[in-house]
């Protein structure tokens, strides 16, 4: 977590603020959100095929085997509390955005300078290492979510039923009331992933923020006393009580992604 003691701390904030880019305008790629949220959804897919294969033969799973089936007995459970049609795709899609989305926000963990240390020593300028605190990253994620409820939505119901819906509810099939119900109803079908998007970038963009901010307490205690021991003190004490409260965070906003979509797919599948 040791700051750069030359630069400022607007400097330090926004160097560490700042993504690897290609592209000018609406083309504009953040090349390292790209580029962790790839390389982690590689590792995560590793994980669980490793795991699955090993399950095959083992009788009494342990170690990573045992910690993924008790995740996904975990998950099953909460999605069948939600949904209780076929779930087999419904707890394939949890696991995946659970699994991954811990992933993500578990970068935040890394020691702060370190990932762009690396990423300097390799010839590039700037490196986030956190996905999820890109909101384009999480902005792509919930527009995914919206689709696969609008396919639920239109599967249960028939494209007829599903556009029926818009104009029907929740004041009814008036021709005079259908304008208010499709506004209604595109306010809450965008809301939903608008929803999701903000909220995980925000509680991991914010946790980011804090972790830059305890590097930068600790650079202002080593300029009073002029000791570098003090500031690495400083730096691990307050980033070690944070990560711990962190981790809660973490797990929380993989959570609250992983079950949102299972409920908005439950809800489009209803009929009104």
């Amino acid at each position: 977590m040791a700051a750069e003691l030359a630069e400022s701390p607007s400097d330090y904030v926004n160097h560490h603020m700042t993504h690897l880019r290609v592209g000018h305008g609406f083309w504009t790629f953040h090349v390292d959100t790209l580029v962790m949220s790839a390389a982690l959804a590689a590792f995560v897919a590793w994980l669980l095929w490793l795991a699955a294969r090993r399950a095959s033969n083992a009788r009494h799973p342990t170690g990573v085997v045992a910690f993924v089936e008790f995740v996904y007995e975990w998950i099953d459970t909460e999605v069948s509390a939600i949904y209780h049609g076929n779930r087999k795709f419904l707890t394939a899609l949890a696991v995946t955005l659970f699994t991954w989305i811990v992933a993500m926000n578990t970068m935040d963990l890394l020691p702060l300078d370190a990932p762009s240390k690396l990423a300097g020593s390799l010839g590039a300028p700037f490196w986030r290492v956190l996905p999820t605190a890109d909101i384009n990253g999480t902005a792509a994620m919930a527009v995914f979510v919206l689709i696969l409820v609008v396919a639920a939505g239109v599967r249960s119901k028939g494209a007829g039923g599903y556009l029926h819906e818009w104009i029907a509810a929740p004041f009814g099939s008036n021709p005079l009331l259908w304008i208010p119900n499709a506004i209604l109803n595109l306010i809450e079908l965008v809301a939903k992933p608008v929803s999701l998007a903000m909220r995980l970038f925000g509680n991991m963009f914010a946790g980011e923020l804090i972790f830059m901010l305890i590097a930068l307490l600790g650079l202002s205690v080593s300029h009073v006393t002029g000791k570098g021991l003090v500031l690495i003190a400083a730096q691990v004490l307050l980033g070690s009580v944070w990560a711990v409260f962190h981790i809660l965070i973490v797990l929380l906003q993989a959570f609250i992604f992983m079950v949102l979509p299972i409920v908005y797919i439950a809800m489009a599948e209803e009929h009104h």
